[in-house]
């Protein structure tokens, strides 16, 4: 009998084959709050973090862009904003995080130059060398099999392409990292519940941040994705890093 693989949901342990539906459930609970909930988290500060993204990303015109875990097209929005002629594919595992972008007045206004696609970052229902730029914010630590993910990446880019990753990190303060931790822990689920009525999903979101590997870490696997020129950023101390890599 083969044995079951397992893998971490937040601080929970959990076959392979059920975080998915998981991580769904989470983001289907959170969807029509999720950007309020951003804001609230962050102080706002996520927006800077994005804009710092598009700013090393330097988008082109007609380029196209596929933004993984894009849910309410943030990432999309700015890619096409300073991108004239460019078009963006919005893909993510739960609907719900799609229906709310495509309500956006940014969606109206950029209709012809965006697509909304339900799919799983770990299997892209895409070609390979499709696209010139592959996004993924704030999503990929949700991902069942990071590696998978960023060799589907891979495949999908064209030669020449760029992969950029937003993602929480790990503050080389020990100090920081605890007055962090401290204010994740105690302060996020309480604004969950507050704002989503919704405890439970903050706190798998928090956790699922300290299961995340930290930033040298993260930029290893990136390389053994296949991508070259792998460098990465922190922001805000390392509360956040930016992470970059090229297919050659």
């Amino acid at each position: 009998m083969t044995e079951k693989k397992t893998t971490h949901f937040g601080f929970q342990t959990v076959d392979e084959d059920r975080k998915a539906g998981m991580v769904h459930g989470v983001f289907s609970n959170v969807a029509s709050k999720y950007d309020i909930m951003n804001d609230a988290m962050s102080l706002g500060i996520h927006r800077l973090w994005k804009d710092a993204m598009m700013d090393w990303l330097a988008p082109r015109p007609g380029q196209k862009l596929l933004d993984v875990a894009g849910g309410t097209g943030d990432i999309s929005f700015r890619f096409l904003d300073r991108a004239p002629g460019a078009h963006a594919t919005v893909l993510d595992l739960t609907e719900p995080m799609l229906v709310e972008g495509r309500k956006r007045a940014e969606a109206a206004r950029r209709a012809d130059a965006l697509d909304w696609v339900v799919g799983d970052a770990m299997a892209l229902p895409f070609e390979a060398n499709t696209f010139d730029a592959y996004t993924i914010s704030f999503g990929i630590r949700n991902v069942t099999r990071i590696g998978d993910a960023l060799s589907e990446a891979f495949r999908v880019l064209r030669p020449g392409g760029r992969l950029m990753v937003l993602e929480f990190g790990q503050i080389p303060n020990d100090l920081m990292q605890k007055v962090y931790d401290l204010y994740s822990f105690q302060i996020i689920p309480r604004l969950g519940q507050a704002i989503a009525n919704d405890r439970d999903s903050y706190q798998y979101l928090v956790e699922s941040i300290r299961k995340f590997p930290d930033q040298e870490s993260f930029a290893g696997m990136i390389r053994s994705a296949g991508f070259a020129q792998v460098k990465y950023r922190n922001l805000s101390l390392g509360i956040a890093a930016l992470h970059s890599g090229w297919k050659l």
